[in-house]
């Protein structure tokens, strides 16, 4: 599950002129293929109950199903989005949705845990880069004033694509059975796959080429190395570890919340899948309230952003431990509900974090690096210790447990906070110094 928005790059070449329409159509293909991605990956968090029947599966292997695609996508991201660059963003994108959607399909008439498994693989396999390299040609259709409003607009599409997954895949469990809920998510993504094919051209959307790096820039990137700036500071690396443990929360409800709703609360599977994407709308709206207040407290005040930070973290542990220790009813859905929209607020500012404390040039290998983080640390070890905890106390002991996570991840934003502006200070001089080589070099390649 990857919900960061990166802020706009600076503009390495010049810009060209694509069709406002035929761009617009492009975002919408590109949106929509990540909703595919998303409800191809949460569809199978409404029907745990299902599987743990038929196939006497322990929580720690249901979650472990849920897990293994994040884990696949924090490792591959890396090495995929430079395989997209060199063969081609398009073709591949297209390629990525269709070994997710066959991959969905497999996991449909898989007769077992292990085929399950490693049809799960492969749909992250499927989905490691497309959050990357689709959001780079959505940019390139359209003016770079546009990059900010594009990137947090097409980044809610794995948002939508969560409750969507959940809410539909349980309702066509309830009703068909939960192999149908995984071919109807990958009939989905196949149709997308095709239209994207023959609607989407890379000659259309990148005639000139223009992702690539002008030759002063790369000149002033290899004599100064901004790719160091990834990892440069005590605050850039607090950031990554910080964010990427608060978000354990988030994937721990995500996955398990349908079956918390089944054993606890007697719901059937589509009213469980139903209820539980309204708690990941509430989380869908917390990144993004929060973030807009991050900016406008934080505004002539960078250190705020680090208060509100840890503000948040340990009002979302106090909020969901006293939720999940409450008995069942509408008090507990309300303080989760509110709890899941305070926890997945450090999402935003911590993004921002890492946009300030790393070099412009290479704001796109940042992001990765907190895509990485996220993954690693948070979306795919959730699943599989909630799925340990809940084999060993129980699933409502589990979710007890679980918002303790936020302790440690305020601690790790406190440290941040102590060294935030010094750190800060030393990205925007060398920043600074970096900008005016590079101009330099640019003049005298044209002279």
């Amino acid at each position: 599950m990857n919900y960061h928005s990166a802020p706009s790059e600076p503009v390495t070449a010049t810009e060209h002129h694509v069709p406002r329409t035929y761009a617009w159509f492009v975002f919408a293909l590109s949106f929509g293929l990540l909703i595919s991605d998303y409800m191809s990956r949460q569809v199978l968090n409404a029907i745990f109950p299902l599987l743990k029947s038929e196939w006497a599966l322990s929580d720690a292997q249901l979650g472990s199903l849920a897990g293994v695609i994040a884990l696949a996508v924090g490792i591959l991201t890396f090495p995929l989005s430079l395989f997209a660059d060199r063969w081609g963003r398009v073709k591949s994108l297209v390629l990525m949705a269709v070994i997710w959607s066959v991959a969905t399909l497999a996991c449909g008439i898989s007769q077992n845990y292990n085929q399950m498994l490693l049809a799960r693989l492969f749909v992250g396999v499927g989905e490691a880069a497309y959050g990357s390299v689709g959001i780079a040609v959505v940019l390139t259709v359209f003016p770079t004033s546009m990059r900010a409003t594009l990137t947090g607009a097409f980044m809610a599409g794995g948002l939508f694509g969560s409750v969507l997954g959940v809410g539909i895949g349980g309702i066509l469990a309830a009703h068909f059975g939960w192999r149908m809920a995984f071919i109807g998510m990958a009939a989905f993504g196949l149709f997308l796959a095709l239209m994207y094919f023959y609607v989407v051209r890379e000659s259309r959307i990148n005639p000139n080429n223009v992702h690539k790096q002008p030759d002063s820039e790369r000149l002033v990137s290899s004599e100064k190395s901004p790719l160091r700036s990834i990892a440069s500071s005590k605050s850039v690396i607090c950031a990554y570890l910080g964010s990427g443990l608060q978000l354990f929360i988030a994937s721990a409800v995500i996955a398990w919340m349908p079956s918390y709703l089944n054993r606890c609360y007697g719901m059937a599977l589509d009213r469980a899948g139903v209820v539980a994407a309204g708690f990941i709308l509430a989380g869908s709206l917390g990144m993004i309230i929060w973030g807009i207040i991050s900016d406008k407290f934080g505004k002539g005040r960078p250190e705020r952003k680090l208060t509100l930070v840890l503000a948040l973290c340990l009002t979302s542990c106090v909020l969901l431990s006293v939720g999940f220790s409450l008995s069942a009813g509408s008090a507990q859905l309300s303080l989760v509900a509110i709890g899941m929209f305070f926890a997945t607020g450090t999402s935003g500012p911590a993004g921002a974090m890492v946009a300030n404390l790393t070099n412009p040039s290479v704001h796109g290998s940042a992001f990765a690096t907190l895509t990485l983080a996220n993954n690693l640390l948070g979306l795919a070890p959730a699943p599989f210790v909630i799925g340990l905890l809940a084999d060993k106390f129980g699933l409502y002991a589990a979710f007890q447990l679980m918002p303790l996570i936020a302790i440690f991840s305020a601690s790790i934003f406190w440290v941040c906070k102590r060294s935030y502006l010094n750190d800060l200070k030393k990205a925007q001089f060398h920043t600074s110094e970096n900008q005016t080589e590079s101009n330099i070099a640019a003049c005298r390649s044209h002279a």
